[in-house]
């Protein structure tokens, strides 16, 4: 069966193994089947060898977290990202879809309006106690959200979907950092609903592709679009070779982590007294992986606090992996266990995270965790 696969792609892995450490779903199940290298093998013999799918197949393809921790460690540039969005999309298009409630929620994402008053309906189903509990929801589902008006139209901040629904607070201290730096902030609202990502990584590439071209089309000037979730700007920076067109190239250029844009900017910052806090970083698989833009997290966040301590896990994934947790949560909750177990050593007030499935997958695991800006924020309104 053709998975659609590039051969020099597929060629380039040599099964060294190099990337095994840096596997989460290796790591915890010290199955070759669920590593790098084994879902390569085994995407080669679908494609070449004329495999069949079986069930364990499959299963192999999607425990995948996605969070690409094998690249960098991989001396032969073994685009594995690519590999397994294919490979999953063609698996939905030979009939292994993802699970209906999947579809259907990814499918409510771009529709903004719709999201909003949805989630506003969950958070008052959740005060009258009427929502189960362990469902990867917040604690505390806002009813109402303040208004994100422009402050000017230097630069645009992508608002996103669930994020604008479920943290809105996030978006507001990133604007008022922005603001800080002397730039005017325009966000982006419901016209550019969603970015695709949670699409993309389900296998559900046509949607990936209709979304990514309705936030092309709707911030189609020159500005600067300024992402705070690191898993919106990985997919925003690849739209090029999502769609394939100029125009997507050049929007992709316009893309940046926030922090990478405060990065470049920190010098014009007010002066503060830091936040006496002891902060421990955890870098989002898509923001130190595949955007290599994880220190300017800790450029950002270092005049603003007392100090900054490193995770001594060389930055494995947290087992978030947008709706990974939903859909495979006996192997999402292993993987976050150990992501706990390396917070719980370095004995941190609280950790920051630059991607809002992280910081709520953490919280819900009891460690207390924050996104960097809202940090910065504080320290310059105190």
């Amino acid at each position: 069966m053709d998975l659609g696969l590039d051969r020099s792609e597929l060629d380039a892995c040599v099964s060294c193994g190099l990337c095994l450490p840096y596997c989460p779903t290796y790591r915890v199940t010290g199955a070759d089947i669920y590593s790098p290298r084994g879902r390569i093998a085994l995407m080669r013999a679908v494609q070449e060898g004329g495999a069949p799918l079986t069930d364990e197949v499959v299963d192999s393809f999607e425990t995948c977290v996605q969070c690409r921790g094998c690249e960098p460690a991989c001396p032969s540039g073994v685009p594995f990202g690519h590999l397994i969005e294919s490979t999953r999309e063609s698996l939905v298009e030979h009939g292994h879809r993802p699970p209906l409630r999947l579809r259907v929620a990814l499918h409510a994402l771009g529709h903004h309006s719709l999201l909003l008053a949805g989630s506003s309906g969950i958070a008052v189903a959740q005060r009258l106690h009427l929502v189960p509990k362990g469902l990867p929801l917040p604690a505390k589902l806002p009813v109402r959200r303040s208004r994100l008006d422009a402050s000017g139209d230097d630069v645009y901040l992508f608002t996103g979907c669930v994020m604008d629904a479920w943290q809105r607070d996030v978006h507001a201290a990133v604007k008022r950092v922005i603001e800080a730096c002397g730039f005017g902030v325009s966000p982006t609202g419901g016209d550019a609903a969603c970015c695709g990502a949670l699409h993309q990584h389900a296998g559900l590439g046509d949607d990936a592709r209709a979304q990514a071209q309705r936030v092309v089309d709707s911030l189609g000037d020159t500005k600067v679009v300024l992402v705070d979730s690191a898993g919106c700007g990985a997919a925003m920076k690849d739209y090029g070779r999502l769609l394939g067109t100029a125009e997507a190239r050049a929007f992709s250029e316009r893309v940046f982590d926030v922090h990478e844009f405060v990065a470049g900017h920190v010098d014009g910052l007010p002066g503060v007294e830091p936040l006496d806090l002891r902060v421990a970083v955890q870098d989002p698989c898509h923001l130190r992986h595949v955007q290599k833009a994880h220190m300017a997290v800790r450029s950002v966040l270092k005049p603003f606090v007392r100090e900054i301590v490193e995770l001594d896990d060389e930055g494995l994934c947290c087992g978030a992996g947008g709706a990974y947790s939903v859909v495979q949560p006996e192997l999402s909750h292993l993987i976050r266990d150990r992501k706990t177990a390396a917070v719980e050593e370095v004995a941190a007030d609280v950790v920051v995270s630059a991607n809002p499935g992280c910081l709520l997958y953490m919280r819900q695991a009891g460690v207390v965790v924050a996104h960097p800006m809202e940090l910065v924020a504080r320290a310059l309104d105190a």
